[in-house]
């Protein structure tokens, strides 16, 4: 077996609870984002874009994120918007992938929001190839339109995911995974 599969067999999400310091620095995220990059994308469009939540930025994206919970739960305590404000706050790094998908002549857009996926998948195989741990997740600000101005995202944007980056602290058991004969048919057949 390749060393590839070896690492695709054994992939896995570490929570961004369990992800540490130290997440990639500067050359390792342009490696990572290099190799995200070369995803199948038809007709060339590039329907995506990063954002690099690293360093102080987290603090301030953190607190964005905690604004926004404040105001939609004027009611919630302050243990509960310190949980929110925590979400951007456990990795050291985070990458936001943006899909900027939008309607073309040939290329329809759900074509084109999938190549954001691919991109997400494609940066957790890397960074797991480079040791570090990683978890794609979306959240409920993920689709907060004031959060994702604020993030500096069009109305157009929308979030593919929060890549959380770093060096694991324990790694979870393995998930339970689909058994195939549930979920393969052959045509035909």
């Amino acid at each position: 077996m390749t060393d590839t599969l070896a690492l695709l067999k054994l992939r896995r999400s570490v929570p961004p609870q369990f992800l540490a310091a130290p997440g990639p620095d500067a050359a390792q995220i342009e490696t990572l984002l290099t190799i995200a990059s070369r995803v199948p994308d038809h007709g060339k469009l590039v329907p995506f874009r990063f954002l690099v939540i690293a360093g102080a930025a987290r603090e301030t994206a953190a607190e964005i994120v905690a604004e926004a919970f404040r105001n939609k739960n004027p009611e919630a305590d302050a243990e509960k918007i310190a949980h929110e404000r925590g979400r951007l706050l456990h990795a050291p790094v985070i990458i936001a992938v943006i899909s900027t998908a939008k309607p073309h002549v040939k290329i329809p857009q759900w074509e084109q929001e999938l190549v954001s996926g691919a991109v997400c998948m494609s940066l957790l195989v890397a960074a797991q190839a480079m040791g570090f741990g990683g978890c794609w997740l979306t959240n409920w600000f993920a689709f907060d339109r004031p959060v994702l101005a604020s993030l500096g995202l069009s109305a157009e944007e929308r979030i593919a995911g929060f890549i959380h980056l770093g060096t694991p602290q324990t790694v979870p058991a393995d998930r339970e995974r689909p058994v195939l004969a549930d979920i393969v048919s052959h045509f035909g057949a």
